[in-house]
């Protein structure tokens, strides 16, 4: 069988998926760190003590929770942008796969082509060596000689015959010869 000559190609796209593939899986990662990161600073934020004894501790809790407000829409921001690179992840990985798909279809093409081709030459074959003469193979051998004239008088068929194959004594149930 000849060898696929995109062979170097498939590999080449397997490679690129793989690639695009650790890139979804680095994005998604990301993602899931931002989120826990984000839902960590609102549970501080939720989870702090707002009983202000004086008027510089409620402005200390004022700008602790602007602060953390701040932070709370950065990381939504930060988790929009990851989830575009998810989402981007994810579309560069499907097209790496419909890449390889379509080498691997032509691959199959090519292995049930040449699969074909190697049974019409084993056909071909058979095909000649049903046609060539059979004295090969001992059928039309001039040593056994069976009885041309039609006479079965002996009680021996042409079944019973067969079971002699190759045996040239054909004798009268007298035990003399009759050729």
């Amino acid at each position: 069988m000849r060898d696929f000559s995109l062979s170097g190609l498939l590999r080449l796209r397997r490679l690129q998926q793989d690639q695009a593939g650790a890139n979804v899986l680095r994005a998604r990662s990301r993602a899931s760190e931002l989120a826990a990161q984000r839902t960590h600073v609102r549970e501080a934020m939720l989870g702090q003590n707002n009983d202000a004894a004086n008027i510089s501790t409620m402005h200390a809790i004022a700008a602790a929770r602007a602060s953390t407000s701040s932070m709370l829409a950065d990381l939504a921001a930060l988790e929009i942008e990851a989830q575009s690179v998810v989402d981007e992840a994810t579309r560069q990985h499907a097209l790496a796969r419909r890449a390889v798909l379509s080498i691997e279809k032509l691959e199959t093409k090519h292995i049930d082509a040449a699969r074909s081709e190697e049974l019409r030459a084993e056909q071909n074959i058979l095909d000649e060596l049903a046609m060539r003469p059979r004295s090969r193979f001992g059928a039309d051998d001039e040593s056994v000689q069976t009885p041309s004239n039609g006479d079965a008088a002996d009680g021996l068929g042409d079944a019973e015959l067969s079971d002699f194959s190759g045996h040239a004594n054909l004798s009268g149930p007298e035990g003399g010869d009759r050729r």
